[in-house]
């Protein structure tokens, strides 16, 4: 068994809303008079859980709230939740940038943070100047930074800006020179919050090899945060969710990810890149018609079904087109369909809701299938929305004796044979 590398015992981390002090001499004589009563004055007792949809005159909040877990070395560890769940509070702990108000962190070496753009990054200052000054912030003799300074300016990619001040880059260079300082020097635990988001497509699939590579070959442990389930699922072996600063549930990776896309179903859920009610219009909700099982989101494979999408507007669209695309694996694509190839070529709407509806048929192998929708106003993103409540898939009586692992379609097929310059013999 390996040994644990991270230990995190009954941490809570209570922040104080609005002025940081106690705000007025009245709280400070209540909070003396209550002292020398004996009475508990302390914030714990004052301190409520982070619920931001409702309302409280506390101005006490528990960021965390009795955490406990523990991460064996080598092993990638994954952190989910809801926005204001407690994943980057819970980072900056284990980075030392903060205190927990109580409980204990015991850590068995040395850990490298990326928490967010720019972390340890003088913008003044050239990339090559900056490789050395984050190195020395995280721990690292100058002997050890020369010798991975050629490697770390490969992986990044940005050999021509190396001498350029930092000042002067973009949010991917910044990340592309940061993840390669923390991936190719020697700490022991390596943390990332969903830093990687601002890097392209090709980089964070190249970042992802790279924390694979760390953990299974190098024995390193990583700790990862991220909305991206497909990454976390490729990536983690073991999993926590969070749910208003307390753990919810911690274990396997599959076990946590799906309880975090069947608890509490709403628009926090999955990647949105507007606001609900800060925008044009908005997806409201995604359901399936037709199908044969009493659940919303589930159908049988090979069924004629009908995807809703509910969209509410908020003021008068013209030229507007929705997107439908189907995923499966670690997000690759496995339909896209399109309102304008279906005789909706210029389609106007005014203020209200709106069900759009495609009907299709999905000859595919029984599983979860991710969905992402859109609409496009005259060429413009008005709302896109990657949902994490899956499409799920299942046999029905007719492909029960199927293998269903043998492929991703799963569509009927027939077979017979015939002879051709066969001598002229019979087949019966």
């Amino acid at each position: 068994m390996a040994e644990d590398i991270l230990q995190v015992e009954n941490v809570s981390k209570i922040y104080k809303l609005g002025e940081l002090n106690t705000g007025s001499l009245s709280t400070d004589i209540q909070r003396w008079i209550h002292k020398m009563r004996g009475k508990d004055v302390s914030i714990e007792r004052l301190a409520e859980v982070n619920d931001r949809s409702k309302k409280s005159d506390s101005k006490y909040v528990y960021s965390l709230n009795d955490v406990s877990f523990s991460v064996k070395r080598g092993e990638v560890f994954g952190i989910i939740g809801k926005n204001g769940a407690g994943k980057s509070t819970l980072l900056k702990l284990l980075s030392k940038i903060t205190k927990p108000t109580k409980g204990s962190i015991k850590i068995g070496g040395r850990i490298a943070s990326l928490l967010e753009v720019g972390t340890g990054f003088h913008p003044d200052l050239s990339g090559r100047e900056n490789v050395f000054l984050n190195g020395a912030i995280l721990g690292m003799r100058k002997n050890e930074i020369k010798a991975r300074f050629d490697e770390i300016v490969a992986f990044s990619e940005i050999e021509r800006y190396i001498d350029t001040p930092v000042k002067r880059y973009s949010s991917g260079m910044f990340v592309r020179l940061a993840f390669a300082v923390a991936a190719h020097l020697e700490q022991e635990i390596l943390i990332l919050d969903e830093v990687l988001a601002v890097g392209d497509a090709e980089f964070q699939q190249k970042c992802l090899g790279k924390m694979e590579d760390v953990s299974k070959n190098q024995g390193r442990t990583v700790l990862f945060v991220s909305h991206n389930i497909a990454a976390v699922k490729r990536l983690c072996t073991s999993a926590m969710l969070l749910e208003k600063g307390r753990p919810k549930l911690i274990g396997s990776v599959d076990s946590v990810i799906e309880a975090y896309q069947d608890y509490g179903v709403d628009l926090e859920q999955g990647v949105r890149s507007k606001i609900p009610g800060n925008s044009k219009g908005y997806f409201t909700n995604w359901k399936l018609e037709g199908q044969t099982p009493q659940d919303l989101h589930t159908c049988f494979s090979g069924e004629n079904i009908q995807f809703v999408l509910e969209f509410k507007n908020n003021t008068y669209l013209q030229k507007c087109q929705i997107f439908l695309r189907l995923l499966y694996d670690e997000g690759t694509t496995l339909m896209l369909i399109r309102s304008h190839e279906y005789s909706v070529s210029d389609l106007s709407l005014e203020p209200g809701t709106y069900n759009f509806k495609f009907n299709t048929s999905l000859p595919i192998k029984t599983g979860k299938y991710d969905l992402q929708m859109a609409f496009v106003c005259h060429g413009e993103v008005i709302d896109e929305w990657e949902t994490s409540t899956k499409l799920k898939v299942l046999d029905n009586f007719e492909t029960l004796t199927q293998d269903s692992n043998s492929g991703i379609l799963n569509v009927k097929t027939s077979f017979k044979y015939e002879g051709v310059d066969t001598l002229n013999l019979s087949y019966t």
